[in-house]
């Protein structure tokens, strides 16, 4: 425990920190209004990614940029002595929802997720930190670090990228992870946005599915769909009866694995005159755990092969790992608590649950100590064409000082908090172990039932 003098001069600078968020606050909101009307869809962040850059310049910090395309990671050194590195994170990219108002009208690019909130978070804490000259106090490092490409979209796109071995997996984090630029951080944290009225304010949840990506491709023989269909071998039956079989396998999932898929046909055919003979299909394997996740996933793959086998066509199945299940470490998931519930009130704070969606942060949560509670301040669906953040507030001042003040309570007087996390939040897995397991579940299996 401290003693009453650490306490008070901890609670000096968390003071120090929120005082300067408070006089920037209208430059922070501004920050998330201008990233709100300027969206980027993920590993093309480029304007967004310069908007952080000159933030950090302007802050003195130090910072490398174009990690994984787009990433920004600034670095600032503490000045009371060697200790843990806290990484305060956001979310450059948006969603694609041509049908929200404030839609991009090229791109379909919107922050209905709450993104632009999570950047002007995280700058707004490197202001309330660096600004008030409270890391000169801190035993350790701070890392303000944008990240690209959390949202999972434009699969073949980014595939190809793959192909092209321009990046290894297709989101943000676990490129990030890949390339080493977590290898220097101990603890991450960020926020996420929540239109959920259950939610309240803040709401830290125990955890959140996890998945893996399939891209199907049923190949059959082309013939003359009306005159000589017998001729022909046709792919979207095969697609057909492999959807059919795989609802057939939805009363063997588990309730409490919270399993979902949802496939979706993307190719249907060539010619409405010629049997389909090349159809394609993508879909989520989502579950609460991975080994829901490897069960569920093991039984598409084999109802998709039914779909093939009964028409005699042809099935290639791209398996990547996607997002994995997010873990969160209590100790300190209870820091954080602390100083969220000092700024809303504990009426305001929920903890607990789960969530059947899925979030790069579940592959960081697997190998450094990571939180990522959800503030509240949006109305709305998520990733819904009425999602907007109404008040700023609460998505993005509160977390900014929230965040600022957890870093303090880690880093200051020694870093006695911060190294106790390390020692006791241990994750899951190593990044060695972690890499294994999604090189092994990044595969391709082709079926050929008809010979073809």
């Amino acid at each position: 425990m401290a003693n009453i003098s650490e306490a008070n001069d901890i609670a000096s600078l968390k003071q120090r920190a929120c005082q300067e968020i408070d006089r920037r606050r209208e430059d922070i909101i501004a920050i998330a209004e201008d990233i709100w009307r300027h969206p980027e869809l993920g590993y093309k962040e480029q304007r967004t990614a310069q908007l952080v850059a000159e933030q950090l310049a302007r802050l003195g910090v130090p910072y490398r940029e174009g990690l994984a395309f787009t990433g920004v990671k600034g670095r600032v050194k503490g000045g009371a002595g060697p200790g843990p590195t806290v990484a305060i994170m956001g979310e450059l990219d948006a969603v694609i929802n041509t049908g929200h108002p404030d839609a991009d009208p090229q791109t379909g690019a919107v922050h209905a997720c709450g993104h632009h909130g999570q950047i002007a978070a995280m700058l707004g804490a490197g202001f309330g930190l660096i600004g008030a000259d409270v890391t000169p106090a801190l035993s350790g490092d701070l890392v303000l670090f944008a990240v690209p490409a959390e949202e999972t979209l434009q699969l073949e796109w980014r595939n190809e990228l793959r192909r092209q071995g321009k990046i290894e997996f297709l989101s943000g984090k676990p490129e990030l992870i890949a390339r080493g630029e977590y290898d220097d951080v101990d603890i991450t944290m960020m926020v996420h946005g929540t239109s959920k009225p259950e939610d309240k304010q803040c709401r830290m949840l125990d955890s959140v599915n996890g998945y893996f990506v399939k891209l199907i491709q049923f190949r059959g023989r082309p013939a003359h769909a009306g005159g000589a269909p017998h001729h022909g071998i046709n792919a979207l039956n095969a697609a057909m009866l492999g959807l059919s079989a795989i609802h057939a396998q939805r009363e063997t999932f588990r309730d409490n694995d919270t399993v979902r898929i949802h496939p979706i046909i993307t190719k249907g055919g060539d010619a409405v005159n010629v049997v389909p003979s090349d159809v394609r299909m993508e879909t989520f394997v989502r579950g609460k755990t991975i080994d829901a996740i490897v069960d569920a996933a093991g039984k598409v793959d084999r109802a998709l092969r039914a779909g093939a086998m009964a028409v005699g066509a042809r099935v290639r199945i791209e398996t990547l790992a996607g997002h994995l299940p997010q873990v969160v470490p209590p100790r300190l998931a209870a820091i954080f608590k602390e100083n969220m519930t000092s700024l809303t009130g504990a009426d305001q704070y929920v903890d607990g649950g789960h969530t059947t969606g899925s979030t790069d942060i579940g592959d960081l949560s697997q190998v450094k100590a990571t939180i990522q509670p959800h503030v509240g301040g949006a109305v709305g669906t998520g990733h819904g064409s009425d999602y907007r953040v109404v008040n700023y507030d609460v998505a993005v001042i509160n977390p900014a000082k929230a965040m600022a003040m957890t870093a303090i309570d880690l880093l200051a007087n020694g870093a006695v908090l911060g190294r106790r996390v390390v020692a006791e939040d241990r994750p899951p897995m190593t990044r060695d172990e972690y890499l294994a397991f999604m090189r092994k579940w990044t595969r391709i299996d082709e079926y050929d039932e008809g010979g073809l």
